[in-house]
């Protein structure tokens, strides 16, 4: 039976403040054209926070079902599934119910945005969660899907999301930023899958970065980050703290992104990984910030 840290580690903590970014860039939109509300931006802080704690657990039970997390195949953070630690149904069982808990706190804000629309999106989102690992044919094992699907929820649905329940306009500058986070997200996943890769090969997940192989996907990793980098710059409405924000993302970005190029293996991109998580939380909280203090 998992202990409780075993599950917390599953729920994957690490990758809670990259998806809270977009939302807190989104808030920080919202606070720029004066309409932010806190019971607003918290529901949506909350959608994200249950989305991404399902699609965790969900991978967990999926991947660990097919058998792609069987010992010797994994390197990356050890799952309940494929190691044992917990019943299949136990997980599936947690994921539908974060699930559940996203779909209650997205109709709630839905209804008092009166954005109806949105609710239709927003169960795309949740059925995009399952299907990355879930069903018979899950898009993650395919090529190039599951960054299309990441950068537009994960990147456009989510800021765009967050500032329109609040304030019902979309400044181009916020179609941006938002491309920019979006894109940092498959960067992500792009080093979660690059270190994956020989497991991925012997268990047939055909990855995006299977496809690419080794050194295509490190080259594909430095372009997501200089991308992001150019569009965040593009979103400041105040060239000096433009300038400001793009040095500190070179700085920010050129470690990790000379460790990829460099060779970096195994447990060395699990390190990687956090940073790129930290950088798109950064990145977030300064579009945020700038947005809200200079408006949009």
């Amino acid at each position: 039976m998992a202990t409780g840290s075993q599950w917390i580690e599953a729920a994957r903590p690490k990758t809670l403040p990259a998806s809270l970014a977009p939302v807190i860039m989104g808030i920080g939109g919202a606070i720029g054209l004066g309409q932010a509300s806190a019971g607003k931006s918290a529901l949506a802080l909350l959608v994200a926070l249950f989305l991404q704690v399902g699609v965790n657990f969900s991978n967990d039970y999926s991947d660990g079902i097919r058998g792609t997390d069987a010992k010797g195949k994994r390197v990356g953070p050890q799952r309940l599934t494929g190691a044992g630690l917990a019943a299949p149904r136990t997980v599936l069982a947690a994921a539908l119910s974060c699930y559940a808990l996203a779909g209650i706190c997205g109709i709630a804000l839905c209804v008092w945005a009166g954005t109806y629309a949105l609710i239709g999106l927003g169960v795309l989102a949740a059925l995009a969660a399952w299907f990355y690992t879930g069903g018979k044919h899950p898009y993650g094992y395919l090529p190039g899907v599951a960054e299309v699907m990441v950068f537009a929820f994960f990147g456009l649905l989510a800021v765009q999301g967050t500032i329109w329940v609040q304030a019902h306009t979309l400044p181009w500058r916020t179609w941006v930023a938002a491309s920019g986070i979006g894109l940092l997200s498959c960067a992500l996943l792009l080093v979660n899958n690059l270190r994956d890769i020989p497991g991925d090969r012997q268990s047939g997940k055909n990855t995006l970065a299977v496809k690419l192989g080794d050194k295509g996907s490190r080259y594909l990793f430095a372009c997501y980050l200089y991308a992001a980098l150019v569009l965040g710059v593009l979103s400041f409405s105040v060239r000096w703290e433009a300038l400001v924000f793009g040095l500190a993302m070179a700085v920010g970005v050129s470690f990790p992104m000379m460790k990829v190029l460099q060779g970096a293996r195994g447990k060395d991109l699990i390190k990687t990984l956090k940073q790129v998580g930290q950088i798109t939380l950064g990145y977030g909280l300064a579009v945020a910030v700038q947005w809200a203090l200079q408006g949009l």
